[in-house]
This record gives C-alpha cells, sequence and structure tokens, in this order.
C-alpha cells in the first residue's frame, strides 16, 4: 500500500510533453469539462487505461477456461454498468472501444451540469468544492468524483447553503436562463458607458461652437 505520507501517484504523464496534436485535443477536453489541470485529465487517463488493461487480461484468461474469469469479468462489467457506461449486455469489445470522454461524462462535476444545477461546468466545479453540492446525502467536495447511476438523482443542492434559496442569483439566473453579470463587471460596463456618452456629449459641444 505505501507510506501514507507518500501515497503513490495515481496517474502517468505523457512519455512525448511536446506534441502539438496531443496538447491541442487536451486543450480541448480542459474546457469542455471544466477541469482544472492536465493532472485530473490524466487521471481519468488512468482510470480508463485500468479498464481496458482489465478486459485484455480477461481476453486472455477466457481463452484458457480460467476458473476465476468469468467471476473477474462480472465484476468488471458490473462495475461499468453502475457507472452508467456500459450495459448489463457489454462485452469485453465493448470496454475495449472505451473513450475518455465515456469516464468524464461520469464526473460529480459534469452531472451537476447536465441536471442543471449550474449556468456552465466551470461554475459546476465551483458549486462542488464551496460545499453547495450534496451526494446520497453527503456534502462532496471533490469534482472529480465518479458518480454512479443509482447516485445520480441524490445530486441536489446543500440544504444549508445559500445556493438552495430560490432568490440567490445562481438560481435567479438559471431560471431566466440569463447569466448574471458579476457586479464589478457591471460597474465597468456603466462606467465605459458614461465615458462614451460624455465624449459624444463634448464632440457635440465643440461642433456647436465651430458652427
Amino acid at each position: 500500500m505505501g507510506d501514507q505520507k507518500f501515497p503513490r501517484k495515481t496517474y502517468s504523464s505523457p512519455r512525448h510533453p511536446w506534441e502539438k496534436n496531443r496538447i491541442d485535443n487536451e486543450r480541448e477536453i480542459l474546457e469542455k469539462f471544466g477541469l482544472k489541470n492536465k493532472k485530473e485529465l490524466w487521471k481519468s487517463e488512468a482510470i480508463l487505461a485500468s479498464f481496458r488493461a482489465q478486459a485484455r487480461d480477461l481476453q486472455a484468461k477466457l481463452r484458457t477456461e480460467n476458473p476465476y474469469a468469468r467471476h473477474q469479468f462480472d465484476l468488471l462489467i458490473g462495475r461499468l454498468n453502475r457507472l452508467s457506461i456500459l450495459g448489463e449486455k457489454a462485452n469485453l469489445d465493448d470496454v475495449l472501444s472505451l473513450n475518455l470522454e465515456n469516464v468524464l461524462d461520469r464526473r460529480l462535476q459534469t452531472i451537476v451540469h447536465k441536471k442543471g444545477l449550474s449556468r456552465t461546468v466551470g461554475q459546476a466545479r465551483q458549486l462542488i468544492t464551496h460545499g453547495h453540492v450534496l451526494l446520497n446525502g453527503r456534502r462532496v467536495t471533490i469534482p472529480g468524483v465518479l458518480v454512479e447511476r443509482s447516485q445520480e438523482e441524490s445530486v441536489q443542492y446543500n440544504p444549508d447553503s445559500p445556493v438552495n434559496d430560490e432568490m440567490h442569483p445562481i438560481r435567479r439566473s438559471l431560471a431566466s436562463g440569463k447569466e448574471e453579470t458579476p457586479p464589478a463587471e457591471e460597474a465597468a460596463a456603466k462606467k465605459e458607458e458614461e465615458e462614451i456618452a460624455m465624449e459624444e456629449k463634448s464632440g457635440d459641444e465643440k461642433k456647436e461652437v465651430k458652427e
């Protein structure tokens, strides 16, 4: 298990860190799923790689009629079924055909956004890390938790959170379909409008004097 002070890494970084195509692809995924950094992306890749490795290992064992292979196969498919990644009748080829987005779709952050509890996937992350979201009746502050199908209905606002109030700006913006403008941005925009109006007024006055 290793020393608790020095846990093992749960991901592997790319062997060739400066590949343009991979970097561009990773950037798109980071933006789409609102990931904080590439470490979170690599952790999801490690989970996917684990599923695939188990499937490849089981393919060889099933050919040799290993007595424990069928049990291990049922456990693997059962976990993927609980995570709503694959169905009950899936086979090993289905496991090997999984992609990274199949795993990222089951993150708590993605589920919160898909359930309409946030305007953006980035806002979903903020709600989770600030303790505004419950999973199975418990406050969860880790956006990367994988949510099982049976747990999905339990994802909701924390009753003790101010966001649970329907009059909260986030809730009002969700209800109206419009995103609330932060006070600082609203003040800056208003000031800019006033400056433009003053310039136009000054220009009109100069024009009148010349005439």
